[in-house]
């Protein structure tokens, strides 16, 4: 139930889909419990009210303006906090959420009725004030919040209270999928700091922070003031391995309910589920940078990266070679494009070409990448680092923590950092490419390092339109930015892999990378860790 187009969207009880395993997958779930039992492995016992999950890294923070690392965002999301709607992972729609309908009122502004009866976790009432607070504290605000640089960019928006439960956004100009932008953004309680990001925040939703114990765990608790459906589990248990193996077999062995980040590889089994998880990765080339503001360069760099070879060998197959940014399903794709061929002759003639124009591309190129960003990034960066060596060009590979990569990946960037290429993994979970351009392709973007005023001025009118019109345009902007900027090498839209224990009821989708609703998960009658 989409309103891009200024229609009201009605109220519908709040329920959270459960996604129910048919009976004989419960079954056959309860065996495997049976026969991993009897093996002997070192099970321990679980909690029937606990659910266990390991991920790949400790949370930097939990502070919700910074939900769009996948790091915290799988544990704040619809878990601790809440945004005003959101989307269906499987139908696109944006649903109601804690507003119960909105509409296009004006222009430049939108109307939202908010949901009576809601309270934030410390008890405080949510309404249109604190809505308002939310969100000025995380689009206007000047504490740095992701979700400015990662959605609004630049734009204020200017905010009403005209009732209670009537809250008012308004937009310098008209913006078609305001709503949907306004879905990163987490309503937090008017106790927190304005002008402080927080460490344990609170929300409105179905849970708390019981304990953090830094470097070892972190415990939500159900909130019992939740004004939802409670959800089946009291609590929620996370742990972190940065080995994907370990997470696996600490699910095989009983020690968890649930594992992110894994490869086929790495021991899940039978117990090992894969789901489309949106993803998109990408080498960002640092193009204000000699060589690399040349546009051979760039090209070279394209033309180096054997993905369909990549996919087949370190994916399991388990991938589809990438052209464009954003992967099918989302207003903008682009079916048309296809990657750039594997060619390393070419790139190195482009190379010769360059430096016979006195282009300094002997400079050694660092090669960033985030440890444990996907399965295998380590053999991956290798195999690139080693086809840029055949075609004339120096790199040096640097594996870095998530904090650190970020400083790299988002502006400011680090002054004096030479040219450097990041790995990058984009999941665009708005369901609209206007998400990932804004911040990837603008030519002063949070996450972009490079591009041009006319190109700017493109996104400006594909993003004023609507329906049809909008994904024909933002559709073209992928088909032209290889040709006019280059600052992406495309390597794979992914799919992700997750060990699921049996006793736990809990189907992955397109948006579990990004989170994970714990109300969406449920233990099996009868199920065994």
């Amino acid at each position: 139930m989409t309103s891009a187009e200024g229609r009201a969207v009605p109220s519908r009880p709040r329920t959270r889909s459960t996604r129910r395993r048919p009976l004989a997958v419960v079954a056959l779930a309860a065996l495997l419990a049976l026969a991993t039992a009897a093996c002997g492995g070192a099970a321990a016992s679980a909690a029937p009210d606990t659910v266990r999950l390991v991920i790949t890294d400790e949370p930097p923070t939990l502070e919700p303006c910074d939900a769009s690392l996948t790091s915290t965002g799988v544990v704040v999301r619809s878990n601790i906090t809440e945004p005003l709607a959101e989307r269906d992972p499987e139908t696109g729609d944006l649903e109601p959420l804690l507003a119960t309908s909105w509409a296009q009122t004006a222009p430049t502004t939108w109307t939202f009725e908010l949901r009576p009866g809601v309270t934030f976790s410390d008890g405080t009432p949510f309404d249109a004030a604190a809505a308002a607070f939310a969100v000025d504290r995380a689009v206007n605000g000047t504490i740095g919040c992701d979700v400015e640089g990662y959605v609004f960019g630049d734009t204020d928006l200017q905010l009403a209270t005209p009732g209670p439960l009537t809250l008012q956004v308004s937009t310098p100009e008209p913006d078609p999928i305001l709503p949907l932008k306004l879905s990163f953004v987490e309503m937090v309680a008017p106790s927190t700091s304005p002008t402080e990001k927080v460490r344990e925040p609170v929300g409105t939703g179905p849970y708390t922070v019981g304990t953090w114990d830094a470097g070892t765990r972190l415990v939500l608790e159900r909130n019992p003031t939740y004004w939802g459906e409670a959800p089946a589990f009291a609590r929620a248990d996370y742990q972190w391995r940065d080995d994907p193996t370990v997470r696996a077999a600490m699910v095989v062995n009983g020690e968890a309910d649930l594992a992110t980040g894994l490869g086929p590889e790495d021991g899940a089994d039978e117990l090992g589920v894969s789901f489309p998880n949106n993803e998109t990765t990408a080498l960002r080339i640092q193009a204000d940078q000699p060589p690399l503001d040349d546009m051979r360069i760039r090209r070279a760099i394209s033309l180096c990266i054997d993905r369909n070879g990549i996919i087949r060998a370190l994916f399991n197959g388990d991938a589809q070679p990438a052209a464009q940014l954003v992967p099918d399903g989302v207003v903008g794709f682009n079916p048309a494009l296809d990657p750039l061929p594997f060619d390393v002759d070419q790139a190195r003639r482009l190379v010769d070409e360059a430096r016979a124009d006195g282009v300094p591309v002997d400079t050694p190129l660092r090669f960033i990448a985030r440890t444990g960003m996907f399965p295998r990034i380590e053999q991956v960066v290798q195999a690139i680092a080693y086809q840029l060596g055949e075609a004339g060009l120096t790199t040096g590979i640097e594996m870095m923590d998530t904090a650190e990569q970020n400083s790299y990946q988002q502006r400011p960037f680090p002054e004096g950092a030479g040219p450097y290429l990041l790995m990058i993994q984009h999941g665009n979970q708005s369901g609209d490419a206007s998400n990932s351009v804004d911040q990837y392709l603008r030519s002063e973007g949070y996450q972009s390092s490079w591009g041009t005023p006319e190109f700017d001025a493109l996104i400006d009118r594909a993003e004023a339109q609507a329906g049809d019109a909008r994904q024909e345009a933002l559709g073209q902007l992928f088909a032209q930015e290889p040709e006019s900027i280059h600052q992406y090498a495309y390597i794979a839209h992914m799919r992700g892999i997750l060990a699921r224990s049996p006793r736990l009821d809990y189907e992955p989708n397109s948006a579990t990378g990004d989170e994970m609703r714990l109300a969406e998960m449920a233990p099996i009658p009868g199920g065994r860790p």
